[in-house]
């Protein structure tokens, strides 16, 4: 018996989509138009998609792809589904504006590698996604677009920076969304939306245009998703070796989920998960969030998982020192070009200008000796591994905060010295190149604000992390088919 499609078509996730499309049960256009109704209907006010192209043209795309598949042509999984692309990063016929003032009216030259990908797959890029300035701090705002609120709380922030993303995803904007990583940017708002968000190893998703490819390797793009199939599927989409990128993994596009990974809990059973927590007390954490991080691994041991508090191992405030000097040695770069131009200053958030003025007095032997620290962290990070088959820390420090404030000037009693210190959970997998994957944990005890489980894995272990995500996708299905109350 053949399932009924749903009247909202965007209520199917991406592959189902897929699966819809290349059966000719649903047109490209009747997705497309679909999905730009909900869009007018809801981004006025989530404010998720900026820079929408024109329904007409959308609409000739996806009428395009349709006579395609007329003529037995897919380009891919993702043919005809919508895709709108972090303004982080490039596309073709749109703004590059990365939330900045001084990049409002910049369009590139030619799409990044992220964006070529997906359009490679079928993908029709209808936007880009909002972000905070320069991509800079997990609160998405910009003097350009304003503010995208949380999906489930307007009153509180969506994180970041990949925040528009996150927003348009919970509420079904869009299939599957982008994100990129350097600090918990793709993490962090897939916590606070209760979806998946998965930030690769260091190489396994290259980065190009880039005016760098040999130092600057603490970012990352990476898939976000409402299932963890869709996550797989997009990681697939935007992995693989680019010889314009030397140091990205020279490892063909693979799967990463088999049908079978996605059937039962078996992943779990026997699992070892090292809780990390909040490393002995170095983390300040809000009220609240470890126990429903701690009811998240409950689900895992009920299903076999054996989960065992343990100590890092590492100099938790000597790591921490080490990245400031990478972070303001490779941001203050990126502001150092903006600043080029007149009266730039002016124009450029506080945060931004402080990792600039920070980095002025750095110098290399201060950048090695960061890298030592890097590379011990990434040693220690190897032998939990002897014992853990992932580690598991928060994604995020505090709860979403009040949306009319830039950053948590405090958790607790304890003071935040810098804009992203209370998002110091996240460095720890993006220092040591490790992949991390931010699974939905549960809900503040006001039913309004998620909180996400980080897990980490091992070298190159994306196919573990994600087998691991199904199988506790399997037993959180009651959680993770809440949805947010849609805006007026």
């Amino acid at each position: 018996m053949t399932t009924p499609i749903p009247t909202d078509l965007t209520d199917l996730d991406a592959h189902a989509l897929s699966v819809e499309v290349h059966a000719r049960r649903v047109s490209c256009r009747e997705l497309m138009q679909a999905y730009l109704a909900r869009i007018h209907r809801l981004n006025p006010v989530l404010n998720a998609i900026v820079n929408l192209a024109l329904d007409e043209a959308l609409l000739q795309q996806a009428d395009e792809r349709d006579a395609e598949l007329a003529r037995n042509v897919s380009r891919g999984w993702m043919h005809g589904l919508p895709q709108a692309i972090k303004d982080t990063a490039h596309a073709l016929g749109f703004p590059s504006t990365a939330g900045s003032p001084l990049l409002k009216d910049v369009l590139p030259a030619q799409d990044s590698l992220a964006a070529a990908r997906v359009k490679a797959a079928g993908a029709i890029v209808i936007g880009k996604t909002n972000v905070p300035e320069l991509g800079m701090g997990s609160h998405t705002f910009n003097t350009v677009f304003g503010t995208t609120a949380n999906a489930w709380d307007p009153a509180v922030t969506a994180g970041g920076s990949s925040g528009g993303a996150a927003v348009a995803l919970a509420h079904r904007l869009l299939p599957v969304a982008d994100g990129s990583d350097l600090m918990g940017s793709l993490r962090n708002p897939a916590a606070w939306a209760n979806v998946f968000g998965l930030r690769p190893s260091q190489g396994r998703v290259p980065t190009w245009p880039a005016t760098d490819i040999w130092v600057s390797q603490l970012g990352s793009e990476g898939p976000m998703a409402r299932t963890v199939r869709d996550l797989a599927l997009l990681l697939a989409t935007q992995a693989g070796f680019d010889p314009r990128t030397p140091l990205s993994i020279a490892q063909g596009p693979q799967s990463f989920l088999s049908e079978a990974d996605l059937q039962g809990t078996a992943a779990l059973r026997g699992l070892r998960i090292g809780w990390l927590g909040d490393l002995g007390g170095h983390l300040a954490m809000e009220d609240g969030l470890l126990p429903v991080l701690e009811q998240a691994l409950h689900r895992c041991t009920a299903e076999g998982a054996v989960v065992e508090p343990t100590a890092h191992g590492f100099d938790a405030d000597s790591v921490w020192r080490a990245w400031l000097v990478w972070r303001q040695a490779l941001a203050a770069t990126r502001v150092a070009t903006l600043l080029a131009q007149p009266g730039a200053r002016s124009q450029i958030k506080p945060e931004a200008l402080w990792e600039f003025d920070q980095a002025q007095g750095l110098c290399f032997a201060q950048f090695m000796q960061a890298s030592e620290v890097r590379t011990a962290l990434q040693g220690q990070m190897l032998r939990l591994f002897d014992r853990y088959d992932v580690l598991a820390l928060p994604v995020t420090q505090v709860w979403p905060f009040a949306v009319g404030q830039r950053w948590p000037q405090a958790i607790g009693d304890r003071l935040m010295d810098t804009y992203h210190r209370w998002m110091e959970c996240t460095l720890y997998a993006t220092f040591a190149g490790l992949p991390a994957i931010s699974l939905p944990a549960g809900f503040h005890a006001n039913g309004r604000w998620p909180a996400g489980l980080q897990l980490i894995g091992r070298p190159l272990g994306e196919a573990g992390l994600l087998r691991v995500a199904a199988a506790y996708e399997t037993v959180s299905a009651e959680l993770l088919a809440r949805r947010p109350i849609e805006p007026a």
